[in-house]
């Protein structure tokens, strides 16, 4: 029989409440976190934490950087000289010009029927509280938080971040809009293409012979390119395809040239893959592709590629200290667990690849992206509950001395295991 966890007190939930309605009425799209940042700070530098920000914003183009706060513990850190890494993001994607959060018996939900921002400040919101808790009731363990910025764009602010000013051995983050239970332990890496396809102008009506149509060149890529979940579990998407007498994608002009063979186009996608070696086969396929389109004999054109990684994949063993943990939290919360492979990324991924072991668990929030977007007053409650078990989970085995890190993070390859389970969706990243 598991031994019962901590959970949070009634006063703590209506705190958590209170939290989440003062952050989701910020609004802080990707790049315009200020606002939310020092609210954040605010509330952590006033339960007398510090609170650092690092220089990411000035970095990557926003206004604000992210935010680490050290907790520490009893003895400056636990037992066996470990810590523990906390991580959610304080930006959302583009929302409306006011956010109302209205709680009925059920739901939180943005009153005037747009993102509510649950994703991800349901997690940010239970940190706060959770804070709180381990300043009044000091524990052996060090807890590190790291609250990021631009997380929606492809992870720019956690890959913006230091990982050496850490001293966690290992990390969660709970950042995935299914219900409680879930535990990724595999998610895809991702390399964007920029194709620019150059060709050659001409008059359409008078010399088309001596034009070469970039357009062309393009639209043959886009019908040679694979395109949605391909054999072995890699994704491609184009993303963008614009062309003309202007180089650059854009809204299409009142009077669109047609007289001029079109020298310039540009097809922008990306490609997904579970794994290294896969990504790597499906970026070389997709490389081949877009050249063979634009040295098609019938009109060559000229071809400059930009193709760039923006996250590693990552595969944990169920062994896998984090993995460990997060199931053993969630038993012990009474909740089923579910090991599984994702198809978007999280900070998770850029944790990882620097060599932190991290999984992204499951926050129960929905319709995450998208207008009518809500988390139920349970799944924001559980989310505390999960939190304080994972603390105790850590301080648990610490004190028992038997906190090891079965594998350690790596990028995954062809062969490695996954925990378990099966792919699940996820709207961002």
């Amino acid at each position: 029989m598991p031994v019962p966890p901590p959970r949070a007190s009634a006063a703590e939930r209506e705190a958590l409440h209170g939290e989440l309605a003062a952050l989701c009425a910020i609004r802080s799209p990707s790049g315009h976190e200020r606002a939310c940042a020092d609210h954040v700070a605010r509330v952590l530098r006033g339960l007398g934490l510090t609170v650092d920000e690092d220089d990411a914003g000035a970095r990557i183009g926003g206004d604000a950087g992210n935010l680490l706060c050290r907790i520490p513990g009893t003895a400056a850190g636990d037992p066996t000289g470990q810590a523990v890494l906390l991580c959610a993001h304080l930006d959302t994607v583009p929302v409306a010009a006011e956010i109302r959060p209205v709680r009925d018996e059920q739901w939180w939900t943005d009153g005037l029927g747009g993102v509510l921002g649950a994703d991800n400040k349901a997690t940010v919101a239970a940190l706060l509280v959770l804070a709180a808790r381990l300043v009044r009731e000091p524990i052996p363990l060090t807890v590190e938080l790291l609250l990021t910025v631009q997380e929606e764009p492809q992870l720019q602010g956690a890959q913006a971040f230091d990982p050496r000013r850490l001293q966690a051995s290992c990390g969660y983050v709970i950042d995935h809009p299914s219900p409680l239970g879930g535990i990724v332990v595999g998610a895809p890496g991702h390399v964007r293409f920029d194709a620019r396809f150059h060709g050659r102008p001409a008059h359409a009506g008078i010399a088309p012979e001596d034009g070469r149509s970039a357009i062309l060149a393009a639209a043959r890529a886009v019908a040679a390119l694979p395109h949605g979940r391909l054999d072995g579990g890699a994704t491609v998407n184009v993303g963008q395809i614009a062309g003309g007498v202007d180089p650059e994608p854009g809204p299409v002009p009142a009077a669109p040239v047609t007289n001029v063979v079109p020298a310039h186009a540009r097809v922008i996608g990306e490609v997904r893959g579970p794994d290294r070696d896969t990504l790597q086969a499906t970026v070389d396929a997709v490389e081949a592709i877009l050249h063979d389109a634009a040295h098609d004999p019938l009109g060559p054109v000229d071809l400059d590629l930009t193709l760039e990684t923006r996250f590693q994949p990552y595969r944990h063993r169920a062994s896998t200290l984090p993995v460990r943990h997060a199931t053993a939290a969630l038993e012990r919360l009474g909740l089923t667990p579910r090991p599984f492979a994702d198809g978007g990324a999280s900070d998770a991924n850029v944790l990882n690849a620097a060599g932190l072991p991290t999984v992204n668990l499951a926050g129960g929030n929905e319709r995450a992206h998208q207008p009518g977007e809500r988390i139920s007053v349970a799944a924001l409650e559980a989310t505390l509950d999960l939190l304080l078990a994972l603390v105790d989970e850590h301080v648990r085995t610490a004190e028992a001395g038997s906190a090891t890190v079965a594998d350690a993070a790596a990028p995954a390859g062809a062969a490695d295991a996954l925990g378990g389970g099966s792919a699940a969706p996820r709207p961002s990243g």
